[in-house]
């Protein structure tokens, strides 16, 4: 009998979801804060493992203060009207130290598919072996332009690169 995922809690003030954009050529970054992860993963087969977070964007911070006025309006995330992003695991494959996580992120209340690239990393200071303490690092690109969120195209190109750096213990 295989065992069971493990149960992870977020640490949220040593997780950061992090976003990087190029604004009239140059690179800009900025966060969007978490309200909540669900997040079991299974470390003898990851297909077992599944994720699945909520942001708030209108915490965000797009790295310039225009900026994140314009981003959190009608024209780009519109967090008037939708006030969460959410993404859910669909399929995880390859390992723990290197996965590949398909999921339905939903932006402006337009859910699309996507592709995010993924590590397991154990905390600094940790024992080989104790995986209570875990942070792992998601990669990838997605097109604001898929989602709606397509306001100031003279300014802003698509797509959006994400790094998401998130600090997990194990739930109790």
């Amino acid at each position: 009998m295989a065992a069971a995922p493990v149960g992870y809690a977020l640490q949220p003030e040593a997780s950061t979801v992090g976003f990087s954009y190029f604004l009239n050529a140059e690179r800009v970054r900025g966060q969007m804060p978490v309200a909540e992860a669900d997040i079991r993963i299974d470390f003898t087969d990851v297909s077992r493992s599944s994720v699945s977070v909520t942001l708030l964007p209108a915490r965000a911070d797009a790295g310039l203060p225009f900026a994140t006025e314009a981003m959190l309006g009608g024209q780009v995330l519109d967090v008037a009207n939708h006030p969460t992003i959410t993404f859910q695991s669909r399929s995880i494959t390859g390992s723990p130290a290197r996965a590949q996580m398909q999921g339905d992120l939903t932006i402006r209340g337009i859910t699309r598919p996507v592709t995010l690239q993924a590590r397991l990393y154990r905390q600094r200071g940790q024992a080989e072996g104790d995986l209570s303490q875990l942070t792992i690092l998601l990669t990838g690109r997605i097109s604001r332009g898929a989602f709606g969120a397509d306001g100031f195209p003279q300014f802003v190109q698509d797509p959006i690169d994400l790094s998401i750096r998130a600090r997990i213990q194990r739930a109790p």
